[in-house]
């Protein structure tokens, strides 16, 4: 099978832990190759996610690296198991790689915390809401183009209401429910399902209000998913070129840091919600 010519973000965060887990042991890629009875280039593939490997060849890895941590193991066999086309992939070719490499990070997370200054959470936007914020892209994105992705955002949206939802959390500061996106029909209509979400188990809205003054990061969107272990929680930052994916372990701390600092600056939930509906009949 020739090597991947785009690898997702998915398939490069496994072949990362596989070198990091290579590394720790100190171990060469000559000898990983001599395991598993490859050339060293096939390695170097796999590391980079550019090569599928299978479950059966991580445990093999693992075992000759002496890593113990079981769950951690598991963790990467299951993500090494994953060959079956996802909902996501009808859309590639057609939208940015980075915006699907989203759509996978949600639907593998057990929860995600996002915290966000200026907009609504991707998840908990309303159709027209999102199709107000794609429209204002520059370079501006033809109709079909706005369509594409916002038919992506809502069917993302299905983590939050599946059969085994994930956990998600959004810090919300005062300006982004503020910001009349679309007129104030689109916003009263966003801030309603806003209040309406946040009332389910699975979704906690907490409000950041102007009082609180400054904050860390101000100003930037932050997404942290947790992981079915620690060692593959990622952190991802919006950007005006796209999205960037970290995992290092200073900037899960730093990041972790900011979305604490956030929870304890917020309103309870339901002081938020009251909040928000303040907002809405005012428009």
């Amino acid at each position: 099978m020739p090597p991947r010519s785009t690898p997702t973000e998915r398939q490069k965060r496994l072949g990362a832990e596989l070198r990091k887990m290579r590394i720790a042991a100190d171990a060469t890629t000559d000898y990983a190759a001599g395991l598993l009875g490859l050339d060293r280039t096939k390695v170097s593939n796999m590391e980079a996610g550019a090569r599928a490997i299978s479950p059966e060849r991580v445990r093999v890895l693992a075992c000759n690296y002496a890593c113990h941590d079981e769950a951690y193991v598991d963790a990467l066999a299951e993500m090494a198991s994953e060959r079956k086309r996802a909902w996501w992939d009808a859309y590639r070719g057609q939208l940015p790689a980075g915006l699907l490499d989203i759509a996978e990070l949600e639907w593998h997370a057990k929860s995600v915390r996002v915290g966000l200054s200026l907009i609504m959470p991707g998840l908990l936007q309303t159709d027209g809401y999102a199709r107000t914020m794609f429209s204002a892209a520059l370079p501006p994105l033809s109709a079909a183009e706005v369509e594409l992705r916002v038919a992506l955002r809502m069917q993302r949206q299905q983590v939050l209401f599946r059969e085994d939802p994930i956990t998600y959390t959004g810090y919300v500061h005062e300006a982004a429910l503020r910001m009349e996106f679309g007129g104030a029909k689109v916003t009263r209509g966003q801030l309603d399902h806003l209040c309406e979400a946040s009332e389910r188990d699975n979704i906690n809205v907490r409000v950041i209000p102007f009082i609180v003054g400054v904050f860390p990061g101000a100003g930037q969107a932050v997404t942290y998913a947790e992981g079915p272990v620690p060692q593959l929680d990622t952190v991802e930052l919006d950007s005006a070129h796209g999205p960037e994916f970290t995992h290092g372990q200073s900037q899960l701390d730093k990041y972790r840091a900011h979305l604490d600092w956030m929870e304890a600056a917020s309103l309870s939930p339901e002081a938020s919600r009251d909040f928000i509906q303040a907002i809405a009949r005012n428009l």
